[in-house]
């Protein structure tokens, strides 16, 4: 998959996309992440990318003309999907995330900044997303949790595909709860279920603690997975 990001601060990206198994996932090759810098495509001498915005206001808005010349500059692939960070947009999800990763080859991402960005480079974007209902000081943010989101996703970066099958929100519900050695710590027991070797008990024990700890924590997560159960016995 190719990503490009159009970000005013390339250097927000430098560890983040070296680290962990999204690093190693760059490194092989499993995605690539091009950075463009809306500077390069101002024409003015100060290559000013923002202006006070018309009917007055607070802060500076991101102009269009660098924007534009900066997503037009990007060959694109047949299945390139153009997304625009902001507060305003649809929240990131697991199920967006999969879609991105699973229908798409390429990702043109665009980081807000300032005091927003000016309307019309709305019409540039497929679809706006947010990272939830807060406001942060970039989008470079959010497009670094989108990048990490979607590449852990494709084959590959993960060695055990079967992990991902098994986590919070895959199926609607929260993880279950994990545990390691030692078997008591601090007077906290480790579930004897999971030291008994019954698979099939482990497993049931698994999926009722993702039940009650979506009930309990994610109560609107767990009302939208009561619904589609009852709509898939219905049907």
């Amino acid at each position: 998959m190719n990503i490009d990001v159009l970000t005013l601060f390339p250097d927000f990206f430098s560890s983040g996309l070296q680290s962990g198994l999204l690093g190693k996932a760059l490194a092989n090759a499993i995605a690539t992440v091009n950075l463009v810098n809306p500077r390069d495509f101002a024409t003015d001498k100060h290559h000013r990318v923002d202006d006070i915005p018309y009917g007055g206001g607070v802060g500076m808005v991101l102009k269009p003309e660098p924007m534009f010349a900066a997503v037009n500059s990007i060959s694109r692939l047949p299945r390139s999907q153009v997304i625009l960070l902001t507060p305003q947009g649809s929240p990131l999800t697991q199920t967006t995330l999969q879609d991105l990763a699973t229908n798409y080859q390429q990702l043109i991402l665009i980081c807000g900044h300032y005091e927003g960005v000016d309307e019309r480079i709305r019409y540039l974007a497929d679809r706006e997303v947010s990272l939830g209902d807060f406001v942060l000081t970039c989008g470079e943010i959010p497009a670094l949790a989108l990048i990490n989101g979607v590449v852990r996703l494709l084959p590959g970066t993960v060695g055990k595909v079967e992990s991902l099958k098994a986590e919070s929100f895959e199926d609607g519900l929260l993880d279950y709860p994990q545990y390691t050695r030692p078997a008591v710590f601090q007077g906290w027991e480790v579930p004897p279920v999971l030291r008994s070797g019954n698979h099939q008990l482990i497993a049931q024990w698994r999926r009722d603690e993702q039940i009650k700890r979506t009930q309990q924590r994610r109560p609107d997560l767990w009302e939208q997975w009561v619904q589609e159960r009852r709509s898939e016995q219905a049907e």
